[in-house]
């Protein structure tokens, strides 16, 4: 839901009654992770995906049948090949849907419209709600903000003992910026059996931190802030790091690249890469960034400059730990040439870093086509009220 919060927030602000189809579980090769959300407003108006169009019709109708009886449902979607007209996924894989009417009327409505609120203005927060368990308390949702002290907003059910569990749980996933299910048992629950949380995270855009104000970066550039990344350029070099050569970037930062890695906010989803491939530069720059707990650190050269590199790293007291995490030369092997190419071939290797892809051509692999971002196929199929 929060992947359409800004769309949705202007359905909130101009008074609209809509309902929102989730994907609250997943199962085989499916197309969306859950999360992923199509929603329809009272005119029939529709927003957003579940499916990349298999049962996208099907979805449609549960939403205009959900905004008339207020009810929420979950709803199951899996592949059928004996019918060419059934609804279901081609793909063979198996989808949840929890679908959500968010009227005036709903109790729903104000913590939907404070979630979509957060995530349309960047701030982090997760709203968790009630797919499996109690039919009474299917949809039933609670927000948590970033602000560990801030109280949680809206609830699941009239169990304050069930709020707080909950809102733990929110608050880890969205500590560690992730979206998922989470499970709390019979006892944890209060209502008399278990209960399956869809939460969902929203959490500022991850940080690409580009060290080199190159040809290659301006490519990098325009790539990383296409994945969603919230992208800087840093190089020493003042002719160089302008704003006219990188239009594409977010910020542009004129310094010493290891001084201004020592002062700036990174987290466990920021990437660095390392394009400047001048040892000056370089070898101050990998001695803190190796040490770091960023998703990802990469650096632009040769071969032997890359065993020249090594070598100095050693000597100032790198490990041979941390020297493994360097992505070195950096980006994957596809004959890249041009810089757009290399910046692809970066981008490659940024995605299957984060998502556990080996790299390798799908055609004639035995390997997965999703991923989480563990390297296991992604979702799991929970169960469904």
């Amino acid at each position: 839901m929060l992947d359409i919060a800004e769309e949705l927030n202007r359905w909130v602000e101009q008074g609209r009654d809509f309902a929102v189809a989730t994907v609250v579980a997943v199962g085989g090769s499916a197309p969306r992770q859950p999360g992923a959300a199509l929603a329809v407003d009272s005119d029939g108006t529709a927003i957003g995906s579940v499916s990349g169009g298999c049962v996208e019709g099907a979805v449609y109708e549960l939403c205009q049948q959900a905004l008339q009886d207020g009810e929420s449902v979950v709803e199951r979607f899996g592949y059928s090949d004996e019918d060419a007209f059934a609804v279901g996924l081609t793909c063979g894989g198996i989808i949840d849907i929890l679908v959500t009417p968010v009227r005036a009327d709903s109790s729903a409505r104000p913590v939907v419209a404070a979630a979509l609120a957060a995530a349309a203005s960047g701030e982090a927060a997760a709203v968790a709600r009630i797919t499996s368990g109690p039919a009474e308390l299917v949809g039933r949702a609670l927000l948590v903000r970033s602000d560990a002290d801030a109280p949680h907003e809206g609830g699941l059910g009239g169990h304050p003992e069930l709020d707080r569990t909950a809102a733990g749980e929110a608050r880890a996933l969205l500590d560690a910026g992730r979206t998922g299910t989470v499970e709390i048992g019979e006892d944890g629950s209060r209502c008399g059996q278990p209960l399956t949380l869809l939460v969902e995270s929203s959490v500022p855009p991850p940080r690409m931190i580009v060290f080199g104000a190159i040809d290659f970066a301006s490519a990098l550039v325009r790539i990383g802030t296409f994945l969603g990344y919230r992208v800087t350029v840093c190089d020493a070099r003042p002719v160089f790091a302008t704003a006219a050569r990188f239009p594409d970037a977010d910020e542009i930062v004129v310094e010493w690249p290891h001084e201004y890695l020592k002062r700036t906010e990174t987290d466990a989803r920021t990437v660095l890469c390392v394009l400047t491939h001048d040892a000056k530069f370089d070898v101050p720059l990998l001695e803190l960034a190796l040490r770091l707990p960023v998703a990802y650190v990469g650096a632009m050269g040769s071969r032997r400059t890359h065993e020249d590199r090594n070598k100095r790293l050693r000597e100032v007291g790198v490990s041979e730990l941390e020297l493994a995490r360097l992505r070195s030369p950096i980006g994957l092997d596809l004959g890249a040439r041009t810089p757009e190419e290399t910046a692809l071939s970066i981008a490659a290797e940024i995605v299957a870093n984060r998502r556990g892809g080996s790299g390798v051509s799908l055609t004639g692999a035995h390997t997965p086509i999703h991923h989480d971002g563990s390297g296991r196929p992604a979702g799991r199929i929970g169960s469904v009220a």
